[in-house]
């Protein structure tokens, strides 16, 4: 008699952006390297899919930032929600992963909470740095929420949430790993012609907000660095928005699609002009010198001011406790000091170097924990806990 094949337990998992992409795809490997049987099926990008998952729709439509900005998109996201929420309660999933993406991923776990099927919230919201009173509504969303960052454990156990540190992804990046020579040689750039990258953003919302600022503050730095070359990494998804963007720019840039010449782009560069988020992380790992600028709409801006309880916003400055790097945010969103921020970072290198130092220390409290079982990087940790709450099925929230 031929032998049966198991039954493959299924875990529906949602990306919303493409940090949660990279998330996800990270998860899988681990996931299937632990059990080869898994199968997956969600919402989810490029990477996803690449292993496997079909995505539910596209998972860029979920990819939107800012109060005022994501009103227009209210109803769409409406009807993806209620997409989403019907298609786990017909495929009744083994486990449901969230990655990031709060605004849609919380309201899709209310809206499937009475449904007996284990929950786990991969990246902690971050409401400890704005609008605290959320943390009332998590309990029974999930049965485990996984943080990237360490001091967030602690900080929702004070609050009655529980909560495990799983070590942060970034590290596993190999953002660090890039060849400069091998970025010259490719794009024709000769050895001492400066190189700055430009990090705008993964969202086609928040392209059209930077990119202009980034073009106006080129033609000041020209006057200064005539030989200068802006590098762009960006998702191919976006890059079509931000080739037309940068089509009068005065220096064309080099846009960048692929993962590794990314990382060889960080090897090459003198400096980075960066919006806030993993970004800067990544950038660190690197040891590129950097600023964190961003600038959204005035009134999400007037909002958020009044809401925010953090004395930072660039993720490295609020691991270090202190402003490691420059945040130049809306009003100083501004050519002139952006193109003065940018040439300090490439010319002087006392204010490069102290950059570089601090770089490590903040790294360091990355680290998955020492227990974290088989490749001991932040994906196995979470995919151990996943797995663990798998198999003991749903815990009382």
């Amino acid at each position: 008699m031929r032998e049966q094949k198991p039954t493959p337990r299924v875990i529906w998992l949602l990306a919303g952006e493409a940090s949660g992409d990279v998330l996800g795809a990270r998860l899988m490997q681990a996931l299937h390297a632990a059990d080869p049987h898994l199968a997956f099926v969600g919402v989810g990008g490029a990477r996803m899919e690449a292993l496997g998952l079909q995505s539910l729709f596209p998972m860029h439509e979920l990819a939107l930032m800012g109060l005022v900005e994501v009103l227009p998109r209210l109803r769409s996201l409406s009807r993806r929600l209620n997409e989403a929420a019907l298609d786990i309660e017909r495929r009744q999933p083994t486990m449901i992963v969230t990655i990031d993406s709060p605004g849609f991923a919380l309201r899709l776990l209310k809206r499937i909470r009475h449904l007996d099927i284990p929950r786990v919230h991969y990246v902690a919201p971050q409401v400890w740095a704005w609008r605290e009173k959320r943390v009332k509504e998590f309990p029974g969303l999930w049965d485990r929420l996984l943080c990237l960052l360490p001091f967030e454990a602690e900080w929702f156990a004070e609050r009655g949430i529980e909560a495990q540190f799983v070590g942060h992804p970034v590290l596993q990046s190999e953002a660090d790993k890039g060849d400069a020579q091998r970025f010259r040689t490719r794009h024709d750039i000769p050895e001492g012609v400066p190189i700055l990258v430009l990090m705008p953003g993964s969202r086609r919302s928040e392209v059209p907000r930077l990119l202009p600022v980034f073009g106006q503050m080129l033609t000041l730095l020209k006057r200064r660095l005539p030989d200068i070359r802006p590098v762009i990494p960006v998702s191919p998804i976006v890059a079509p928005t931000v080739r037309a963007a940068v089509a009068d720019w005065p220096v064309q840039p080099c846009i960048v699609t692929d993962l590794h010449d990314k990382h060889d782009a960080f090897a090459a560069a003198g400096a980075a002009l960066t919006k806030s988020g993993t970004s800067t992380l990544e950038l660190a790992l690197a040891r590129v010198p950097m600023a964190v600028t961003y600038r959204v709409n005035p009134l999400t801006a007037f909002i958020v001011r009044r809401l925010i309880r953090v004395p930072f916003v660039a993720m490295i400055n609020l691991l270090a406790r202190r402003g490691i790097v420059p945040e130049l945010l809306q009003e100083k969103c501004r050519p002139s000091v952006l193109a003065k921020t940018v040439e300090t970072l490439l010319c002087d290198p006392v204010v490069a170097d102290a950059q570089r130092q601090a770089f490590g220390d903040v790294l360091a409290q990355l680290r998955p924990p020492p227990d974290t079982p088989r490749g001991g990087t932040a994906a196995d940790a979470a995919a151990a806990a996943i797995l663990e709450l798998m198999n003991q099925g749903p815990v009382a929230a």
